[in-house]
C-alpha cells in the first residue's frame, strides 16, 4: 500500500513539474504548425505571382517547411526539457556528410536554381553552351536537355551552363545575316554590287530596317570580297542565309560573274 501511494505521489510530483511545460509544448507545437502551414501557402502564392517554374516553386516551399518543423521540434523538445545539444550536433554532422557526398549534385542544383529564377534562357530557344548548339527542350532542376538540330540529346549539367558562357539565339526578335561572296580581280564592281543589291530587294524575309548592307570589303589574294549584312525574323535566319548562296551563285553565273577559287602556279624546272 506504501508503495502504491510512493507512486502516486511521483507521478504526481512529476504531473505537476512537467505537466505544464507538457501542455505548453503541445500549444507551441500545434500554433507552429499552423503559423508554417500559413508561411508556406505565402510563400507559394508569391512565387506564382513571380512566375517561378512549377518544379522550383515545389522544391522551395518544400525546403523551408521542412527546415521550419525542424527547428520547431527541437524548441518543442527543449521546452519539454530534453537536451537538444546532441540533436543539433548530429544535425550539424549528418548535413557536412550530406554536403561532402553531394557537392557535384548540390552544384547542379544551385545551377538549376539559378537558371530558373534568372531565366537566361527558356524551353524552346536555341542556345550554345558547353560547345554544344540546339534547342532547350527541358530545363530540369539538375540538368538541362538540349535537342540538336540532327536530333541528338544533349543533357547538360545545369552547375556546369550556370558557370560558363551561354550564347541565347531566340533572346531577340530579329537577327543580322552576315555573308561574305568573292568575285573575280576582272568582273565589274559595280554591276556584282547591284546584282546583290536585286538579290536583296526581291526577297521580303529580308527587313528595309535596318537597311541592309553591301559593300567592297577586301582585295583578297585571289578574289574581290563583298560583305553582306541584311537584317530578318530570327526564324529566317538560316533559311536566308542557304538561301542567298544559292540565288548569288545562279545569278552570277547568269550574269557572267565569276566566282575564283584558291589557285596555285606551280613551276618545274629541268636540271642536268
Amino acid at each position: 500500500m506504501d508503495n502504491t501511494q510512493n507512486y502516486l505521489n511521483k507521478a504526481v510530483e512529476l504531473i505537476m513539474l512537467y505537466g505544464p511545460k507538457l501542455i505548453l509544448a503541445i500549444i507551441v507545437l500545434l500554433l507552429g504548425l499552423w503559423i508554417i502551414k500559413l508561411i508556406s501557402r505565402v510563400t507559394t502564392k508569391s512565387l506564382e505571382r513571380s512566375k517561378v517554374e512549377l518544379s522550383l516553386q515545389k522544391f522551395s516551399v518544400n525546403l523551408i517547411s521542412a527546415l521550419l518543423k525542424i527547428l520547431l521540434f527541437i524548441s518543442v523538445a527543449s521546452m519539454v526539457g530534453i537536451a537538444t545539444t546532441s540533436f543539433v550536433a548530429i544535425i550539424g554532422a549528418a548535413g557536412l556528410a550530406v554536403g561532402l557526398a553531394l557537392q557535384g549534385s548540390l552544384a547542379n542544383f544551385a545551377g538549376g536554381v539559378l537558371i530558373l529564377l534568372f531565366k537566361p534562357f527558356k524551353v524552346g530557344d536555341v542556345i550554345e553552351a558547353q560547345g554544344f548548339l540546339g534547342k532547350v527542350d527541358v530545363i530540369r532542376i539538375f540538368n538541362t536537355v538540349l535537342k540538336t538540330f540532327d536530333n541528338k540529346t544533349i543533357i547538360i549539367p545545369n552547375g556546369a551552363i550556370s558557370g560558363g558562357s551561354i550564347t541565347n539565339y531566340s533572346t531577340e526578335p530579329q537577327r543580322r545575316v552576315d555573308m561574305s561572296f568573292g568575285v573575280g580581280y576582272g568582273d565589274d564592281i559595280k554591276k556584282t554590287k547591284n546584282v546583290l543589291q536585286k538579290l536583296i530587294a526581291d526577297d521580303n524575309r529580308i527587313l528595309k530596317e535596318p537597311a541592309p548592307l553591301v559593300a567592297l570589303s577586301e582585295l583578297g589574294d585571289s578574289s574581290v570580297n563583298f560583305v553582306v549584312r541584311v537584317w530578318c525574323s530570327s526564324a529566317d535566319y538560316w533559311n536566308i542565309y542557304f538561301d542567298m548562296q544559292e540565288k548569288v551563285k545562279l545569278t552570277f553565273d547568269q550574269e557572267g560573274i565569276s566566282i575564283p577559287f584558291p589557285q596555285r602556279d606551280v613551276h618545274m624546272y629541268q636540271t642536268n
